[in-house]
């Protein structure tokens, strides 16, 4: 099978080219992308771009247009994710907003809920965070401990969470809690994170800046209109929400074009002829390849409207194991170059990406759902 994007699709990326060449300052990877995308410069970057993007109607293309969007295809929807990635995100954390949390709401939110949220979601102006991992419970989420008791008209929530990405500056949170005793008895509620209770406290680490916090929930209370869906039936919520976060984010570009950079380095100094080199780039390259080509199978079954499948997790897996190989190439053959003047992508490519084998599902966690739900294993004892 031979890919190729058909002639609206490449009009439709030169178009989200040229807005990035129009929007972006002169000084943004200097002075905003060097931070990375949960930084507060770039957070507050993002504030001020997406309305920006938002009125050229390359925010949210994807989306219906009765929601603000232009009734685009997911094909739109993730060559705009590959550009962004590639110029460094200024999106910020609002991509998790166009590309997961808005389609939830879409499919399980109230009327009320939709009104108030989707509205500001594509205005490009709101920030959210997702509280799921806690510091038992991350790679088994059923295992979460926080809870949120029903009183009256309100749930009053007590608990903690931990790598809660953007939290420091976040508006919005979308937050998991236990509602009963049954293992899966989980909810989801949508809560302001200026709600009295609430602490936020980052903890230093090797990753980018913004996503090392833990959130902290006293006494919490919020009204029970809050709550998305039922009441301890959030399980299908939450694998509709992970089915799309995970090959939300397109690695791959941002993986090919650092490991091109890397064997230019390694061509001026003569060693990119070396055997060896070359047979890791190339495993590499080989990878982020078939990292994309999985991703775009997930895409093709969005656009004929297929219901989430394993493939979803096949393309996490491969690009997860891609970026780890190429920060292994870079530690082994061009350490010096994370110390360089001007690599500051380089660095953030790799600082970004050492928990990406975390992010959106351990890898253990991806690798059983295949073995069961692909290969048909049986679970071990």
């Amino acid at each position: 099978m031979e890919f190729g994007w058909s002639p609206r699709h490449e009009a439709y990326r030169e178009e989200v080219r040229a807005a990035l060449k129009d929007l972006l300052p002169a000084d943004w990877r200097e002075n905003y992308a060097r931070y990375g995308m949960g930084s507060p410069e770039q957070i507050e970057f993002s504030r001020s771009f997406c309305p920006e993007l938002a009125k050229r109607g390359l925010l949210l293309p994807h989306w219906p247009k009765a929601y603000g969007g232009r009734d685009g295809d997911p094909w739109e929807q993730f060559i705009l994710a590959e550009e962004m990635k590639l110029a460094g995100e200024p999106r910020g954390p609002q991509y998790m907003n166009v590309n997961w949390i808005g389609p939830v709401l879409m499919k399980y939110g109230t009327p009320a809920q939709q009104a108030e949220h989707l509205t500001r979601i594509a205005a490009g102006t709101v920030i959210w965070c997702q509280c799921y991992s806690e510091p038992g419970a991350g790679t088994d989420l059923a295992a979460l401990v926080t809870r949120a008791e029903r009183v009256g008209d309100t749930y009053v929530i007590n608990g903690s969470k931990i790598w809660t990405s953007y939290s420091r500056k976040a508006d919005w949170c979308f937050l998991l809690a236990r509602t009963g005793p049954e293992r899966k008895a989980i909810s989801i509620f949508l809560l302001p994170m200026d709600t009295p209770g609430i602490e936020v406290k980052p903890f230093p680490g090797l990753v980018e800046d913004g996503h090392l916090n833990e959130v902290f929930f006293t006494n919490v209370q919020i009204p029970v209109e809050s709550r998305l869906g039922e009441e301890s039936r959030a399980w299908d919520i939450i694998t509709y929400a992970l089915s799309f976060e995970r090959v939300g984010i397109p690695r791959y570009n941002q993986g090919l074009k650092l490991l091109n950079l890397i064997m230019e380095r390694l061509e001026g100094e003569g060693r990119a002829g070396d055997l060896v080199i070359r047979s890791r780039a190339g495993q590499i390259a080989s990878k982020f390849e078939a990292a994309r080509l999985l991703t775009y199978v997930v895409v093709d079954q969005r656009a004929k409207d297929r219901p989430p499948s394993i493939d979803a997790n096949v393309s996490r897996v491969t690009a997860a194991e891609a970026c780890l190989d190429l920060l292994d190439f870079i530690a082994e053959y061009a350490p010096d170059s994370m110390t360089e003047v001007g690599v500051d992508e380089l660095r953030g490519f790799y600082r970004g990406n050492i928990s990406s084998t975390i992010a959106a599902g351990t890898y253990e966690i991806q690798l059983n759902m295949i073995a069961r739900q692909a290969l048909g294993l049986p679970r071990g004892d």
